[in-house]
Parts: structure tokens; C-alpha cells; sequence
């Protein structure tokens, strides 16, 4: 998967365009950011002490008052300084290293759990900028960052639940976090994200779940948290711009025998068959995929995938898809024309 998110912001008259993050993931998840930095108010003072940090690029003294600020006994100052350190990590990536350096990551870590829902949120946010700088996010997991993330996963402000599900995604990076992450509760709850939040949480959700799920054990708290319906409505309706999306993540999880009977279960067959009929090429790809995944080793799912009417369209993909396309199309239609034969040892991998 390719994760690639640029951010543009203006602020007091300035563009700031200069925040890019990748990794080896698919592009299906290219537009997972959520950090909506200047949404909110900022004082006339909060604006001319910006303006002229980024006037003079000299933000050294100001990161260290801001991270001061955070352990102010009040809740305004505190807020105050976790705005303005939120804005300074998204906007020049450089500081996200010295503010963590200046010593911001614990008492932002602490604000995430503060009953001040902005408070909460601007802690969240700033923890999120921080973690795109790949430096930082053993230390944000070794400081505690991912219970309180979790945390606000569960009971903050609808921004506060995508910008938590982005930071652990962003800490998931980390093989040996994805683990600590299940752990701690966070798959639940981004299930929770992915049935019932907007459009922007849903794709923050799948992202995050599907970094997470490449590990078996979160594979099998996903599906007990019952993550196949929302995928399957996801996967249903194109006009939520969530097909390629949702279908990536129940490709990682269909590898379990748990997974493929949710999602014959929740009536993920049919939809399937239908991206094959009319989904893009890349949806018709991944589908495919799937539907491989389902019947290689089973006999009772050829049988209802070709009750389904599934061949017509696969034909019709062998011919005139992607080179990949065709061979998986070719390889599912040579095991439904024979159902009862054994383990075909067909290739389920989305790449050759």
C-alpha cells in the first residue's frame, strides 16, 4: 500500500505546502490524513507570535515556551500551547523532531486524557503530527502514547476519533507496535469508526485497520469485533468512495478461516461478484482476489460463488482486464468449472 498525504494550510496569508509521508502500502489508502490544523479561532496575540516565528524560521525559543505552556495549571494556557505546537509540527516538518526533542511528547500524552474535549483534541493532534516523523514514534510508544490514544479513540470529538485513528496508524508503522496497539483495545474501536463515523473516519478507520490486521492475532480481534458488515456495506456502495478501500482490508483478513465465514455470512459473496460485473478494473482485481482467497481450499464456497452467476463476468475480465487481472480471473473460472476437484494451489497474492 502507498500512504502518500500532502497537506496544504494557509495561515495570516501563507501557504504552507510542505508536509509528504509514504510508505509501502497500496495506493488505496493514499489520502488518509486528517489533521484539520486552522479550523479553530486563533487570538490576535496566538497570530503575531506565529507570523513571526515563521517569518524568521527561529522557532527554537517558541517550541520551548509553547512546551512549558503545557504544564501551565491553566487549562487556557495549556490549550493555548498545544494549538500552537499542533500548527508548528504540521506545517514544517523539522519541528516535529524539536518539539519531541524540547520534551512535548509526555505532557501532550497527558492532555489526551483531559475531560476538556478541545484540550483533548488539540493533544490528539499535535501526538499525530509528531508521529509523521518517523524519529519520533518509538519514543511516542515507549512514553505511553497508545492507551490515551485509544482512549480518545473511544469518547473524544469526532476529529479527536480520526486524528487518534491516524496516530496509531502512524505508530502501527512500527512491526513491534501493531501488537500493543491490539493489545490495548484500539481494533474495537475502529471498528466502531469505520460503521458509524464520517466519511473522513471511515477511511482514517480502514487505514489504520489495515496496517494493523497484516498481524494475525489483530486479524481475529477484527473479525470478533465484527468488522465484515461494515465492510460489506462498504464494498456494496459505490458511492461512498469506500469500495477499494474496504475490499483491501478484507483481502489481508480473508487469509483466516474466521474472516471468510464473516464474510459469507454477511452476504459478502454477491457483492463481490457485482464489483467483478461493474467495480473498475482495479475493483474488479481485488475482488477477484478475494474470491480466490474464498475458494481455493473450499468446495461449499465454489458452489455458491458459482451459484451466484460469478462466470459470465469473470470471462469477460479474462478478456479484457489487467494482465493480473486475467490470470486470476482464469485461475477462479478453472475452479468453479470443476468444484469438487481438490486444493488447486491457485495464487491468491494481489501481485505476481
Amino acid at each position: 500500500m502507498e500512504t502518500d498525504i500532502h497537506t496544504n494550510f494557509t495561515y495570516m496569508g501563507r501557504t504552507f505546502s510542505n508536509l509528504s509521508t509514504a510508505n509501502d502500502d497500496s495506493t488505496a489508502f493514499s489520502d488518509c490524513n486528517s489533521d484539520r490544523s486552522g479550523e479553530f479561532p486563533t487570538t490576535s496575540s496566538q497570530s503575531r507570535r506565529l507570523l513571526l516565528s515563521c517569518a524568521s524560521d527561529n522557532y527554537d525559543d517558541l517550541i520551548q515556551h509553547l512546551v512549558s505552556g503545557l504544564e501551565s495549571t491553566s487549562i487556557d494556557d495549556q490549550k493555548q500551547a498545544a494549538m500552537e505546537l499542533r500548527l508548528l509540527a504540521k506545517n514544517k516538518p523539522e519541528n516535529r523532531l524539536k518539539i519531541a526533542r524540547a520534551g512535548a511528547i509526555r505532557p501532550l500524552i497527558s492532555l489526551i486524557s483531559s475531560s476538556d474535549p478541545q484540550l483533548q483534541e488539540h493533544g490528539v493532534t499535535a501526538i499525530l503530527n509528531l508521529s509523521l516523523c518517523d524519529e519520533n514514534k518509538e519514543q511516542l510508544a515507549a512514553s505511553g502514547a497508545i492507551k490515551p490514544l485509544v482512549r480518545s479513540l473511544k469518547v473524544g470529538t469526532s476529529t479527536a476519533k480520526e486524528n487518534a485513528a491516524c496516530a496509531l496508524l502512524r505508530l502501527s508503522q512500527l512491526d513491534e507496535n501493531k501488537s500493543a496497539i491490539g493489545r490495548s483495545g484500539a481494533i474495537p474501536s475502529l471498528v466502531n469508526l469505520l460503521e458509524t463515523g464520517s466519511i473522513r473516519g471511515k477511511k482514517d478507520a480502514s487505514t489504520a485497520l489495515y496496517s494493523l490486521c497484516s498481524l494475525k492475532e489483530n486479524k481475529v480481534r477484527a473479525v470478533e469485533a465484527g468488522i465484515m458488515k461494515p465492510l460489506v456495506e462498504l464494498m456494496a456502495d459505490f458511492r461512498s468512495n469506500m469500495v477499494d478501500k474496504s475490499a483491501f482490508v478484507v483481502s489481508i483478513l480473508a487469509s483466516t478461516a474466521e474472516a471468510k465465514a464473516a464474510l459469507v455470512e454477511e452476504g459478502g459473496i454477491p457483492v463481490l461478484v457485482e464489483i467483478v460485473e461493474v467495480g473498475s478494473q482495479r475493483q474488479k482485481e481485488i475482488a477477484v482476489v478475494i474470491l480466490l482467497q474464498l475458494c481455493d481450499e473450499s468446495v461449499v464456497y465454489r458452489t455458491m460463488v458459482a451459484r451466484e452467476g460469478a462466470i459470465p463476468p469473470l470471462v469477460a475480465l479474462s478478456q479484457s482486464g489487467t494482465s493480473r487481472a486475467k490470470q486470476k480471473a482464469e485461475t477462479l473460472i478453472e475452479l468453479l468449472r470443476r468444484p469438487r476437484s481438490g486444493n488447486s494451489g491457485a495464487s491468491v497474492e494481489l501481485s505476481d
